[in-house]
């Protein structure tokens, strides 16, 4: 089949790319002039663990392509999936549509044939009737169906997951539309579940799981705090809940709070709409408050850590949202790092890979290390804020003898306690 992608970032990339890997032509469409030449070249724009490999065979063998240009993607395609970005709005966090418009718009001049077009974007509930009559309203007798098919690829995970789907959730009104997506999915057919519904649910399901998830999240996060006082254990609760089936073992890691690209904005985007439609969403909202807390309550406990140190230099070891990716959008890392700059404090940071995104946020507000070890040299605390598994194989000696004085603030609970403190640190970590 050919396929259209509009949008390269973190979901169009990785979808393009999955698909071309499976047989498909696939030409991937966005207006950045530079990015698309880079791609050309054969240099993925974004790190995604095992994309690079993938990316580079499928452009070589000639089944990825890019342009800048809508009618050389759209013309002829089966399949038009939109994977374009819809950003908060700065006040009411509602999901900012007008590139989901533009691309409506646009490719709507050169569907040629009967066309699917596909929202993979996270859209608010009713966008595909939108594009519908934007569509419609350009071209009254062009031969289309538009879908929702909601993108599960978690950031870090995206290539695993393109290929080990939980479900495919696919939101067709037509049958026609069915019969091109049993084909474009037939390679997971008995494999996975392919659930077929209506589009608004299939518009409802991305945010209702993002926003059930986030508030598990928030939940767990709550329970550590209550551990730490009651002198309980964290994991030894999460275990104890996990094992129920109704609960399940999966996102109950407390840690610094939610962040990257999706729960944040979902559910932001979610309590929106529900005050849109007069629903109560008491929960979504309590989760987005006690969430934005914690960052602050995350760095006051750092701050603490170092109160009776005249010019304390603190280290931060993890900038991207979570491992396995550079995305540093609404990282809580950065988040962190940001409420600890209000206090003056001077900082020395370190990624594996999110460095260069986190300079475009943070310019010369800190120092950037060129290393690990570099980071702490010289620093009172190291705090750890993204869960890189390679910070566990890091020297504790080393460390020690480079910091001004041995205290570490784990705030993903990535290293044993037991170890930190047996190699003369003064260690704290989350809900123990």
């Amino acid at each position: 089949m050919k396929i259209a992608i509009i949008g390269t970032g973190y979901v169009g990339l990785p979808t393009g790319v999955g698909f071309a890997e499976l047989g498909n032509e696939v030409v991937c469409i966005d207006k950045d002039a530079a990015k698309i030449e880079k791609l050309r070249s054969g240099r993925a724009t974004i790190f995604e663990d095992g994309l690079d490999e993938m990316f580079l065979s499928n452009v070589r063998g000639g089944r990825l392509k890019f342009t800048t240009s809508m009618q050389e993607g759209v013309e002829g395609a089966d399949v038009v999936i939109i994977a374009v970005g819809t950003p908060p709005h700065p006040i009411t966090k509602e999901a900012d549509m007008r590139y989901i418009h533009e691309a409506a718009e646009e490719m709507a001049g050169f569907l040629r044939g009967y066309t699917v077009v596909a929202t993979k974007s996270t859209v608010p509930v009713g966008t595909g009737d939108e594009i519908e009559k934007i569509i419609r309203g350009r071209r009254s007798q062009a031969d289309f169906d538009v879908v929702s098919l909601p993108e599960f690829l978690r950031e870090g995970f995206a290539v695993h997951d393109f290929f080990n789907p939980d479900r495919i959730v696919i939101g067709a009104n037509s049958e026609k539309a069915c019969a091109v997506l049993r084909k474009l999915y037939e390679p997971f057919a008995g494999k996975t579940e392919i659930l077929f519904v209506r589009r608004r649910s299939s518009e409802t399901i991305k945010y209702a799981s993002n926003a059930f998830l986030a508030m598990k999240i928030h939940y767990i996060n709550e329970m550590a705090d209550f551990c730490e006082k009651a002198g309980a254990d964290i994991y030894e609760v999460a275990r104890g809940m996990g094992l129920d089936s109704r609960i399940g073992s999966r996102f109950l890691n407390p840690g610094p709070g939610y962040g990257g690209s999706c729960f944040p904005k979902d559910t932001n985007a979610m309590a929106y709409m529900g005050r849109q439609y007069g629903v109560n969403l008491s929960l979504i909202e309590a989760a987005i408050k006690g969430n934005d807390e914690r960052k602050v309550e995350m760095a006051n406990r750092v701050l603490d850590v170092v109160k009776n140190i005249p010019d304390a230099k603190i280290a931060v070891w993890g900038l991207a949202f979570k491992n396995g990716t550079d995305d540093c959008r609404e990282s809580p890392a950065m988040q962190i790092v940001a409420e600890l700059l209000k206090h003056g404090v001077k900082l020395r940071v370190y990624d594996f890979k999110a460095m260069e995104n986190a300079a475009k946020i943070l310019g010369n507000k800190v120092e950037y290390a060129s290393g690990v070890m570099d980071a702490v040299d010289g620093a009172d605390v190291l705090v750890i804020l993204t869960e890189w598994p390679e910070f566990r194989q890091i020297n504790l000696e080393e460390v020690k003898e480079l910091m001004n004085t041995p205290k570490i603030m784990d705030l993903r609970n990535l290293l044993n306690p037991a170890e930190v403190r047996n190699a003369g640190f003064e260690y704290h970590g989350i809900g123990r």
